[in-house]
């Protein structure tokens, strides 16, 4: 490997974690999760990607088990699905500036509209790198248990952000109204995009809300979230007429 770029990835190894021990395999494996496959290496992301989101999956059951054993399962399932989630993993990339390391084809460099995928997709290959060369949980949970206890605080204290469809639908169950109606068109075909859908939201045919979002899901989340942001500063019952 190149000494400028071994010297590159031992700061960002440290950066995440001051107690690795680095040497030549440590740093093969991260040059490996941070190398797409738009530049047509044959050592790639791909299987540490594949790799890292099971280790992720179970690092963060692990994380909600040891500091959140009081929550129901399906309390714990939901963040779970944040913890884990590509905004999630997008945005602990950021944070390490992880774009400055990633090598990319010159088809990958163009798309901006994919960078949230590109910062999420080589986060998840980074654990699955740290996982293989290190062989255990604990630099993982050093790494990542800041992150999930911001979000894991900011998720208990204000669920209809991040799962509001749930939260939406428990509203209007209560108050008689039945089911929310989510009406979800694509408007682009690029993968990424951030508007790529629109999402519309009512409840007896009154519209509540309108968001986007990169797939129906999250689009159809967003104007859940917006919507209960609406009524919460309205006289909520009123929809029912």
């Amino acid at each position: 490997m190149d000494p400028s770029r071994a010297a590159e990835l031992t700061n960002l190894i440290q950066r995440l974690d001051a107690e690795i021990k680095i040497d030549l395999e440590l740093l093969a494996q991260v040059d490996q999760a941070l190398t797409h496959l738009s530049t047509g290496r044959a050592r790639n992301l791909e299987r540490l990607e594949f790799l890292g989101d099971a280790v992720l999956r179970l690092a963060a059951t692990e994380f909600i088990d040891r500091h959140h054993a009081d929550l129901a399962v399906g309390a714990c399932s939901n963040l779970r699905a944040q913890l884990v989630s590509d905004r999630w993993l997008a945005d602990v990339g950021a944070g390490l500036a992880i774009d400055q390391h990633l090598l990319l084809g010159r088809h990958a460099q163009g798309d901006r509209s994919a960078q949230s995928r590109l910062r999420a997709d080589a986060t998840e290959a980074l654990i699955g790198a740290l996982y293989t060369a290190l062989g255990d949980f604990e630099a993982i949970h050093r790494w990542l248990t800041p992150h999930w206890r911001a979000t894991a605080q900011a998720m208990l204290a204000t669920p209809h952000q991040f799962n509001g469809k749930t939260a939406l639908q428990e509203w209007s169950q209560g108050q008689g109204l039945g089911l929310p109606d989510y009406a979800t068109e694509e408007c682009s075909n690029q993968h990424g995009d951030p508007e790529r859908f629109t999402c519309r939201v009512s409840i007896q045919e009154r519209e509540l809300a309108e968001a986007k979002g990169r797939s129906r899901k999250e689009a159809e989340q967003n104007a859940a979230a917006a919507a209960l942001q609406a009524l919460e500063g309205s006289d909520a019952p009123q929809t029912s007429q």
